[in-house]
């Protein structure tokens, strides 16, 4: 435990006490105590998940940032977690990938031991825990927020749910959007959506969002047509996980950035 001197007892005051050990992420690091942000420590930034009439979309874009530095420009935020789930990732990359490999490999545990898959809750659940665990790294500022979406077959539709640093859960009834960039790309969701969404209208909705957080969010990566780099797109409905190919995200991004020409020379 650390000793303090009377005039520098923090007392009752635990944020207080954080800060005079270093371990408070907006504070200056004292003795010599190294936050994420010194480290470098690559961040995943913006991803989101909408519901539509079949099921949910998820996307990620694929930049991740170290500082002002880009220090991957083909990082995959949005993975299958198994048939019926995906998971993404935003926050310090390092911890948020070793927590989606685990938690794919619990799911397929428990699959194998008990003869059939967790429930699409008890899945959320699990991942809450494991973000809970994660709370001492994330209070020196290796924070992982993911977003978890996928078909409910007891239900018959699509769920998501958004997490907090110290594990807390939240379903969300449309959509959800983590990272950087997520109020630009939650605004736009925001008011594209309708409740009577098709897959295809949901994916365009998405890669939209993906766009504007990334003009507006120098984290959050657009498409790159030189490198052939696009977001991962990808939707869970009662057959399962499927990813949108690049080539499919080529021609819907083709029309955006024609739809935003006409709107820039318009203006």
């Amino acid at each position: 435990m650390p000793f303090f001197t009377p005039s520098e007892d923090p007392g009752s005051n635990f944020p207080d006490l954080l800060k005079r050990i270093g371990l408070d992420p907006s504070a200056r690091p004292i003795e010599g105590k190294l936050l994420a942000d010194d480290l470098g420590v690559p961040h995943a930034t913006t991803c989101v998940a909408l519901r539509y009439d079949g099921g949910v979309v998820m996307a990620g874009d694929r930049r991740a940032t170290s500082g002002n530095l880009i220090s991957h420009r083909t990082m995959e935020k949005v993975v299958q977690a198994d048939r019926h789930s995906g998971v993404a990732i935003a926050g310090s990359a390092g911890p948020a990938m070793e927590m989606v490999k685990l938690f794919q490999l619990q799911l397929e545990h428990y699959e194998k031991v008990e003869g059939s898959s967790l429930s699409l809750e008890g899945k959320a659940n699990q991942l809450s825990a494991m973000v809970r665990g994660n709370l001492p790294a994330a209070m020196q500022g290796m924070v992982v927020v993911p977003i978890f979406a996928g078909y409910d077959l007891l239900r018959s539709t699509g769920r998501l749910w958004d997490f907090d640093a110290t594990g807390g859960r939240y379903e969300e009834r449309n959509h959800v959007a983590t990272g950087s960039g997520s109020l630009h790309a939650s605004t736009v969701i925001k008011v594209g959506f309708t409740t009577d969404l098709t897959r295809d209208a949901a994916i365009d909705l998405a890669a939209t969002a993906l766009w504007e957080a990334a003009d507006a969010d120098s984290a959050t990566g657009g498409p790159d047509a030189l490198r052939g780099i696009y977001p991962v797109v990808a939707w869970i409905d009662s057959d399962g996980w499927e990813r949108v190919t690049d080539s499919d995200l080529a021609e819907r991004y083709g029309r955006i950035i024609d739809a935003v020409s006409e709107r820039v020379v318009g203006s």
